[in-house]
């Protein structure tokens, strides 16, 4: 079998979190070039290391190369429709990082430029492919929880972002519960139907002055009837909170935080155990790579995606779902937000 030749849009974190891993893990791809704006000395050093020879500013560069099968766009938000149309258009089977955008209309107009160029289209939501994640939605599909009645979702970050990257993120339900959206239709197995937000300033007085909340809990209700909960906080002092849970008619199951050792001691003075892990890279660097290596698996042998088009838009239209009822003070329908179809 050809590899499989990959083209990178976007130097930065996660272009090169995403080049490591096509690089260690991948031995049926091969990354051919790399483009970012800023390219420098630096990046250029770093991408020769990694055996990438060829490497631009422009990203048209990366689409239009004609030894190009797949391009991985890891550029800001604002830049996603304009590159995944391009590509699309190009012949090009893209992977985008989320979300594609914070406008439901310029979704809805790249996706339909995907369907009509026929290529094949992932989102990054990469917490779909967590070891513990997956098990849990696992357990759901083979109904060992039954019926499902409530999922919980915990996402908490161990810093706050800077002000100046909530002014232009969209804020902490498109930037941040976006995944934990994401992760409700995920383990759920159905869609959402209604949503109520509610959020406040307790960490960051400046998150507040740039329209943002920084503490955050939405209430869903699903379209199979079950509930869900999700909280979200800019700051956990003892690390990245990540847990999820459902629960149902036969049971339960959930996943409690990765730690760098499961060790627990236990005296008669104090239970001791590791705090959970304190970046996101290192809570998820796996599902990282999972889900390229399952992206690079659909293209080359015609695999189904298992995170495209739908899970591109859903979440968002959530997103926005949510923004309008903490705004509004009131419970919000999705059919309120969703593009006419």
């Amino acid at each position: 079998m050809n590899k499989l030749r990959v083209g990178i849009i976007g130097g930065g974190r996660i272009g090169k979190v995403h080049a490591q891993s096509i690089t260690n893990l991948v031995p049926n791809a091969t990354i051919v070039a790399i483009a970012d704006p800023f390219m420098n000395e630096n990046l250029e050093k770093w991408a020769k290391d990694k055996g990438i020879n060829e490497t631009y500013k422009d990203p048209y560069d990366i689409i239009n190369h004609k030894d190009i099968d797949a391009v991985l766009i890891c550029s800001p938000t604002d830049t996603h429709t304009q590159l995944i149309q391009a590509a699309a258009k190009a012949k090009k089977h893209i992977f985008c990082e989320k979300p594609v955008d914070t406008d439901l209309k310029r979704i809805d107009e790249t996706m339909k430029v995907v369907r009509e160029n026929n290529v094949l289209f992932q989102i990054g939501f990469n917490r779909r492919f967590d070891h513990n994640h997956s098990a849990v939605r696992d357990a759901v599909l083979e109904n060992k929880v039954g019926d499902v009645h409530v999922i919980k979702v915990t996402s908490r970050d161990p810093e706050p972002p800077s002000p100046e990257y909530v002014k232009v993120s969209g804020g902490i339900f498109l930037d941040m519960m976006i995944h934990d959206f994401d992760m409700v239709r995920y383990l759920s197995n159905s869609e959402v139907k209604e949503v109520y937000a509610t959020g406040a300033v307790l960490i960051d007085p400046e998150i507040g002055k740039a329209g943002d909340v920084d503490t955050a809990m939405v209430m869903l209700t699903m379209e199979n009837g079950a509930l869900a909960i999700i909280d979200n906080s800019r700051q956990a002092v003892y690390g990245y909170d990540q847990r999820t849970e459902v629960f149902g008619s036969k049971g339960c199951a959930k996943v409690e935080n990765d730690r760098k050792s499961l060790i627990e001691v236990s005296t008669k003075d104090s239970v001791e155990s590791q705090k959970p892990l304190y970046f996101f890279l290192d809570r998820y660097i796996d599902s990282y790579a999972n889900e390229i290596i399952d992206f690079i698996n659909s293209v080359q042998n015609g695999a189904e995606i298992k995170c495209g088009i739908e899970d591109a838009i859903r979440p968002v239209e959530i997103a926005l779902a949510a923004s309008k009822s903490l705004k509004e003070h009131r419970p919000v329908l999705i059919s309120e937000v969703a593009l006419s179809k």
